[in-house]
C-alpha cells in the first residue's frame, strides 16, 4: 500500500534536494506545520515553540526525564522557606547571537515584557504572579512572587520563558519574531519564509549547553534548514529517499514502515504526555448543556480510532491527564464510559429530537456544531472519524479545518462550538492551569469556563508548599472538569523522532511536542 504513495511524492522530494542540497555543513529538517510568528511570549502555538527553543534559552532546562529542571542560563538557585523568593545565580560567559553580553538585566526585561498587558501573553501565568524582579548585580536575579508557585522551576523550562534581548525587540518592533529575533541559543535566527522554510545558523560562541548533553557547544553544523512540508506522503518519500536528516512529524500511519526501512531510525519520546482532544465552548447555546457534551464524548469508539486512524500509534484517552503524569487522579478513569444508547438518551433528555433528516433539532435549530482545527497532522482524520460516530446519535459536526498560520487567529474569533488541538503538557497541574483557569479566557481557556471552585483549587495547587497538598488540589480539579465533560479526550498520541541512520547523537525530548530540543550532540 505504501509504494504508490511514495511514488507520487518522490518527484517533489527530489526537487527539494536540488534546491537545498544536503551537505556535511547543513542539517536538514522537515515540519508539517508553520507558525504565525516566532515571538515566544505572544503564543501558545507548538509550531513556534520548537524553533524558539533552538535559538533562545531559558534560565533552567528540562532533563530527559521530563520532570527535572537543571541549570542552564542560571547556574544555581535558592528558594526562600515561604516559596516566594527565588534567587538565581547566572552564568557570566553567555552572549547573544548579536554578540551582546547576557546579564541579569536581560532576565528582568524579558519577564517584565511577558507580564506587560500590551503583549497579551497567553502563557504569562507560567512565570508565576511576579511581585518584583531585581538585579542586585550583573549575574544575580531576585525573582519575587506575590504567591508561592509550586511548579515555577518546571514552568521556567518552557519556551514562553526564554530570555530576549531588549535591543532586538525594540529594533524590530512588530516584526520581532517575523524578520528576526536575537537569542543565546545554540542556533541563531537567519531567515523565515512563511509556509516554506526557516533557516538557522550556528552560534559560534555558544559553549553553555546544559548537563544533559555531552557537547556543551557549539553545534557541529553551520546551518539548520527547516522545510515546511504539509503533505504526509511527501514527508515520507523525502525521508525514504534520504533528502532530509530528520523530522519530528513523520506520519503515524507510516511509522511501521519507517521502523523497518534500512536507512531510517525511529525513536519514541519517553515520557510523553500529548493529548488530542476536542473542547467545547460552553458559552455557546448549542453545547452549554452538560448532557449534550457527555453524549458526544461517550458516543465514539476511541480504541477503533487509535487502531484504524493512528494505526496503533496512539492510546485511547478516557481522561484528560495521562496516568503516568505527576498528580494524575485515578478516580477520573471511571467518568467517561462509551455507551451509544446512553448518549441518545441524554440528548433526548436535553430536548434535542431527531428530525426527518436524521439530525437532531431543538427550537428550530439543528444540532450541527461548528468544529475548528488545524488541517495538518492527525486531527483531520480523527475529526472525520468522530463525525461518522456522531451521525449515529443524530449529531452532525460541521468540520472546518484551517491552515496552521491562521488557525490561531480563527479560533480567537470565537465563532465555533468545538475546537481541537493536540496539547503537550508536563504534569496535571500544568495542564489544568493552562486551560481551566478563568484568567486564561479567551485563550487558551477557549471553553470560556469560569468557575470559582476551579479557580480556588488551581490557586491552592499553585501555592502548595509540599507535594501532597499540590496533588490533592489538582486531583479535585481533574474530577470537576471531567464530570462537566468540558473536553472529549480522544487519544494520547505517541511522539516519534525519525532520523537518517547517518545522523548520530539524536535523542527525542518530550518537551511541548518538539522531540528536537537543542541538537548539541548531533553529528554525521
Amino acid at each position: 500500500m505504501i509504494r504508490p504513495v511514495l511514488s507520487a511524492a518522490f518527484a517533489l522530494s527530489t526537487a527539494w534536494a536540488i534546491e537545498s542540497p544536503a551537505t556535511a555543513q547543513t542539517l536538514n529538517m522537515m515540519k508539517s506545520i508553520d507558525a504565525p510568528h516566532y515571538d515566544a511570549q505572544r503564543t501558545t502555538w507548538g509550531p513556534t515553540s520548537d524553533i524558539v527553543n533552538m535559538f533562545q534559552d531559558t534560565l533552567v532546562a528540562l532533563d530527559w526525564d521530563g520532570r527535572t529542571p537543571i541549570p542552564y542560563l542560571a547556574k544555581s538557585w535558592t528558594v526562600s522557606p515561604d516559596g516566594k523568593l527565588y534567587t538565581f545565580k547566572l552564568r557570566d560567559d553567555v552572549t547573544f547571537c548579536s554578540g551582546k553580553k547576557f546579564t541579569a538585566e536581560d532576565v528582568v526585561y524579558s519577564f517584565k515584557r511577558l507580564k506587560d498587558p500590551a503583549i497579551k501573553g497567553p502563557f504569562a501565568w507560567r512565570a508565576g504572579t511576579i511581585k518584583e524582579l531585581r538585579a542586585p548585580d550583573p549575574y544575580t536575579v531576585e525573582y519575587e512572587l506575590e504567591d508561592p508557585f509550586s511548579e515555577l522551576l518546571l514552568q521556567l523550562t518552557m519556551f514562553t520563558n526564554v530570555i530576549h534581548n531588549k535591543e532586538s525587540v525594540e529594533a524590530l518592533g512588530k516584526d520581532y519574531g517575523v524578520k528576526g529575533a536575537d537569542g543565546t541559543g545554540p542556533w541563531c535566527f537567519e531567515s523565515w519564509t512563511p509556509r516554506t522554510q526557516i533557516v538557522l545558523k550556528r552560534h559560534d560562541a555558544y559553549k553553555w549547553g546544559p548537563s544533559m548533553y555531552k557537547n556543551k557547544g557549539p553545534v557541529k553544523f553551520e546551518k539548520l534548514v527547516i522545510k515546511i512540508v504539509p503533505e504526509d506522503s511527501s514527508r515520507v518519500a523525502a525521508m525514504m529517499a534520504g533528502q532530509f536528516d530528520f523530522t519530528n512529524q513523520f506520519p503515524s500511519q507510516f511509522i511501521s514502515q519507517a521502523k523497518v526501512a534500512p536507512m531510517l531510525q525511529v525513536q519514541d519520546a519517553r515520557p510523553n504526555f500529548q493529548l488530542l482532544y476536542f473542547g467545547f465552548k460552553v458559552s455557546r447555546p448549542m453545547v452549554e448543556d452538560r448532557r449534550v457534551r457527555e453524549a458526544m464524548s461517550i458516543a465514539i469508539n476511541r480504541a477503533e480510532i487509535a487502531k484504524g486512524v493512528l494505526l496503533g500509534n496512539a492510546d485511547p484517552a478516557f481522561t484528560i491527564v495521562d496516568q503516568e503524569a505527576q498528580d494524575f487522579d485515578p478516580k477520573t478513569k471511571e467518568i467517561v464510559k462509551e455507551d451509544l444508547e446512553r448518549a441518545k438518551k441524554l440528548l433526548d433528555e436535553a430536548g434535542w429530537k431527531v428530525g426527518s433528516d436524521g439530525v437532531r433539532e431543538k427550537d428550530g435549530v439543528k444540532l450541527q456544531p461548528k468544529v475548528y482545527y488545524t488541517q495538518a497532522g492527525n486531527t483531520p482524520r480523527v475529526a472525520e472519524a468522530i463525525q461518522g460516530y456522531l451521525r449515529r446519535i443524530g449529531v452532525q459536526w460541521q468540520l472546518q479545518p484551517w491552515d496552521s498560520t491562521i488557525a490561531a487567529a480563527k479560533m480567537a474569533e470565537q465563532d465555533y462550538e468545538i475546537w481541537s488541538v493536540t496539547v503537550p503538557y508536563l504534569s496535571a497541574g500544568d495542564l489544568m492551569n493552562i486551560y481551566f483557569d478563568s484568567r486564561n479566557i479567551p485563550t487558551p481557556n477557549r471553553m470560556n469556563w469560569k468557575n470559582a471552585d476551579t479557580d480556588k483549587l488551581l490557586s491552592l495547587g499553585r501555592a502548595a508548599l509540599n507535594d501532597a497538598d499540590r496533588a490533592k488540589a489538582y486531583e479535585l480539579v481533574q474530577q470537576q472538569v471531567m464530570r462537566e465533560h468540558l473536553w472529549i479526550p480522544v487519544l494520547n498520541i505517541n511522539m516519534h523522532m525519525v532520523t537518517s541512520k547517518k545522523l548520530k547523537g539524536a535523542r527525542p525530548h518530550m518537551i511541548y511536542q518538539n522531540t528536537f530540543y537543542k541538537g548539541l550532540d548531533l553529528t554525521f
